[in-house]
């Protein structure tokens, strides 16, 4: 397959974009200012536990109204089945092939109860890893439109200097630097994780970790809210806390808020499948009420109908507490439960209210659709793969993604328009997602011809992607 062939048929994602310092910015009619961003993003949430994505256990109330309030994704794609890949996506609009953060910076004896001493934390993978310091990530283009931006959450894009956000575009952070911390100590497995800006801190200890994280992005609402602002909240909830005692604590919420909002825990049995779920559902809960705070500030400054609001999952629930609903598996699986998540907008003036979007998107529209709003033109030597999904959300056009590629390791998935191929250690096979969402039909024997179409179109992406100009950390180049 011709270089120009597939650039045609990836969804009009793939656009040939200009280095940073050719990028241009365009005038916006009348006076009105660019709108606010405001970016929120749970950790492992399931497809369906929101209420407006149809659970009837799971309390969320807020995410609920700003649903009422703006678009609510069906068909909509997270780039990787965990963590760090897909919030480097979300980030820099690229595929983690393409941006070179395609699998994890994580230490793994922890997962054999080991402690790490300050220096062997220091020179260790989950320590020195990050992302390549050449991607340009969605706050520096926003500098140039005069936003000032702030991450009050999960980092989980490196922890060396170069790797922290304030050398990436933000202006201000408070937040951790890797990934599953304890809710009130905010370690991770014994390493204290929090940080200020580029200094470590624990001036918070104690403190639970989602109210630090509303303190914080309403501080910094009050603060800036006569600019316009990029505020990117990455909450740690719904994520299991690491620590290292046994049993795991899994994910962890204040007693006397569990008793409040689910009256049926009982703490004597904290290991159960059940009392696991109930606080799973409490942080989630938790997490809602703490986003209400935050669009509430939103309206009391009369900032709501000029800010876009995202809302999603970095990627799908894991097995256990969390609810994928009809989909198939979830966290670190190719199937739809693993890269399907909930995802909400709500924009006023351009997104129309209360409405269901099933249009075929993912997140790596996010990033031109935020160039967009701020009406920027991302660099033209930059390719990015995504496009602007205004028009889709507004419901005035159709979706001009057609096709969406995952890999994680040996595992390798893709989607041509509703067929949907997995070869993967945890199953395989060829669905057609129009009949059967939760993959339960092979029909690779069926329909041979699919296959082989769906598979030659992954191998041509696969060439795509090994033709990309390298990143570190992980290619060999």
């Amino acid at each position: 397959m011709e270089r120009r062939e597939f650039l045609k048929g990836v969804g009009g994602g793939l656009v040939s974009l200009a280095m940073p310092g050719c990028m241009s910015i365009s005038k916006r009619p009348g006076s009105k200012p660019p709108p606010n961003i405001l970016l929120i993003v749970s950790d492992d949430q399931g497809y369906r536990d929101l209420g407006c994505y149809g659970s009837t256990e799971v309390k969320t109330p807020n995410l609920d109204q700003l649903a009422a309030e703006g678009v609510q994704l069906k068909n909509f794609y997270v780039t990787w089945p965990a963590c760090t890949p897909s919030r480097g996506s979300l980030l820099t609009g690229r595929y983690p092939q393409r941006n070179g953060t395609y699998d994890m910076f994580r230490n793994d004896l922890v997962d054999y109860d080991y402690l790490y001493t300050e220096h062997e934390y220091a020179v260790s993978w989950e320590m020195i890893g990050g992302m390549d310091t050449r991607e340009v990530l969605i706050p520096r283009l926003l500098k140039r439109a005069g936003y000032i931006s702030g991450i009050f959450g999960k980092w989980d894009l490196g922890q060396l200097h170069r790797f922290l956000p304030l050398q990436r575009g933000f202006d201000e952070f408070y937040g951790f630097t890797n990934t599953g911390i304890d809710y009130w100590t905010h370690e991770r497995y014994g390493v204290p994780s929090m940080r200020r800006g580029n200094k470590p801190t624990t001036e918070d200890k104690g403190t639970y970790a989602t109210d630090l994280f509303q303190r914080e992005a309403m501080r910094f609402i009050e603060k800036h809210k006569e600019h316009p602002f990029f505020c990117y909240v990455p909450f740690n909830a719904p994520h299991s806390a690491s620590n290292l005692q046994r049993p795991r604590p899994g994910v962890q919420a204040p007693l006397d808020y569990i008793r409040k909002h689910y009256d049926s825990y009982d703490p004597k049995d904290a290991n159960s499948r059940m009392a696991k779920r109930i606080r799973y559902m409490a942080a989630i809960t938790y997490m809602d009420e703490a986003i209400g705070q935050i669009l509430q500030l939103l309206n009391e400054h009369g900032l709501a109908d000029n800010t876009l609001v995202v809302f999603l999952s970095d990627n799908g629930g894991g097995k256990g507490p969390a609810d994928n609903g009809s989909l198939r598996s979830g966290k670190g699986r190719l199937f739809e439960g693993g890269i399907r998540v909930p995802c909400i907008l709500r924009w006023p003036g351009m997104i129309p209210q209360g409405t269901v979007c099933d249009e075929f998107l993912t997140a790596l529209e996010i990033f031109p659709m935020l160039c967009r709003a701020a009406g920027i033109h991302p660099p033209r030597n930059i390719i990015l793969d995504g496009f602007d999904m205004t028009p889709a959300l507004a419901g005035t056009q159709k979706s001009s993604r057609r096709e969406m590629f995952w890999q994680r390791r040996g595992d390798r998935a893709a989607r041509v328009g509703n067929w949907k191929w997995v070869e993967s250690s945890h199953g395989s096979g060829l669905f057609d997602l129009s009949k059967d969402i939760s993959e339960q039909c092979d029909l690779s024997k069926e329909r041979p011809d699919v296959l082989r179409m769906v598979k030659s179109r992954f191998a041509a992406w696969e060439r795509l992607m090994d033709a990309a100009e390298p990143r570190r950390p992980f290619r060999d180049f």
